[in-house]
């Protein structure tokens, strides 16, 4: 199932679209940010489907027909890793050979950037820093261009390990997650980035050595929670301070309302903190006057949609990149096996 993708952080530097890659499907919830998932939603749906491919619903599947799709890919483009799934989610489920199988066609792809994002930073960390998982994907590369067996040390010693074509990243939806940063930065990686989406909460304790590249994004589907936007607005200041491309992905379901005047009905409309607390009206608050709700930091949402709410933050978009290169694999790397290809 190859995918034409409407992420927006999956578009090529000419607008194009990217593409996802689903070499597994299926996935377990590990945090808060999985509660509304809209992998689950849509997986389920299908559950029970005969000849489906998400037949199994969310289960977790293996799906080895599908890893040379990339190969077949003649375009270059941004492609999502597991936009189903989670490629870390653990050995019994995902076995360490088959993500090398993952790691050999993303290096025989040179052409396309691979962006690899996870909630296990901590298994990425340590199988990726593993001289045995090395050596099982110059097997893969070896078996897939029929060529004799690489030596052992082949990627290391050829100066293409981390693969230069290969963004990792984790997500991080609320402060007691931060330690997924530092797993990440232990990662061999080019490029690091931070999905912070759906952001439910402010970041304090996060820090930006070792990243390239921030995305920050909003809550939307059924069940979403608000963005409060300074909660955007000081990871934008600080990613900014530091160097790290910052894109800015969505307001989500919840569009904020500013303090001169905008609002629609208060029925249905939830109000904030700048800790995420929700703030609860009783005698003696006036709302319309939104009396000393900015120096509170109160912050009201309206339900607009992902798409009314929009992208803009602060009056405009944050649309910033990475800026890594990816080519070195070209001129070193045997080409992959696969037919004709968009």
């Amino acid at each position: 199932m190859a995918e034409t993708s409407t992420i927006e952080w999956t578009r090529g530097d000419d607008g194009s679209a990217g593409a996802t890659w689903n070499p597994v499907t299926g996935c377990t919830k590990v945090s808060a940010g999985c509660d509304h998932c809209y992998a689950e939603t849509f997986a389920e749906r299908w559950r029970g489907v005969p000849g489906h491919p998400y037949e199994q619903g969310f289960d977790v599947r293996l799906w080895p027909e599908r890893l040379e799709l990339p190969l077949r890919w003649r375009k270059p483009r941004r492609v999502f890793v597991n936009s189903m799934s989670d490629l870390f989610i653990g050995r019994d489920q995902v076995p360490d050979e088959f993500v090398a199988e993952v790691f050999a066609v993303m290096a025989l792809a040179p052409r396309h950037t691979f962006q690899v994002l996870t909630k296990r930073p901590g298994r990425m960390a340590s199988l990726l820093a593993q001289r045995e998982f090395l050596i099982k994907v110059g097997a893969c590369i070896s078996r897939r261009t029929a060529q004799a067996p690489l030596r052992t040390d082949w990627l290391a010693s050829m100066d293409l390990w981390p693969l230069p074509n290969v963004w990792l990243g984790t997500s991080i939806e609320l402060n007691r997650y931060a330690w997924r940063a530092d797993r990440l930065r232990a990662a061999p990686a080019v490029c690091r980035f931070l999905s912070l989406e759906p952001l439910l909460g402010p970041l304090p304790s996060l820090e930006f050595a070792g990243i390239d590249w921030v995305i920050v994004g909003g809550e939307s589907g059924p069940g979403a929670r608000p963005m409060h936007p300074d909660w955007a607005r000081d990871l934008h200041r600080r990613a900014r301070a530091a160097g790290v491309a910052f894109f800015f992905k969505q307001w989500g379901r919840w569009r904020p309302i500013n303090h001169q005047g905008e609002m629609p009905s208060g029925i249905g409309c939830p109000v904030l903190d700048r800790t995420g607390a929700w703030v609860k009206f009783g005698p003696g608050i006036d709302w319309p006057g939104f009396a000393g709700a900015a120096e509170r930091g109160w912050q009201m949402f309206h339900a607009a949609g992902k798409h009314a709410a929009g992208r803009e933050l602060d009056g405009r978009t944050w649309d910033e990149f990475p800026k890594r290169p990816a080519d070195e694999l070209a001129a070193v790397v045997p080409s992959g096996s696969g037919g004709r290809g968009a």
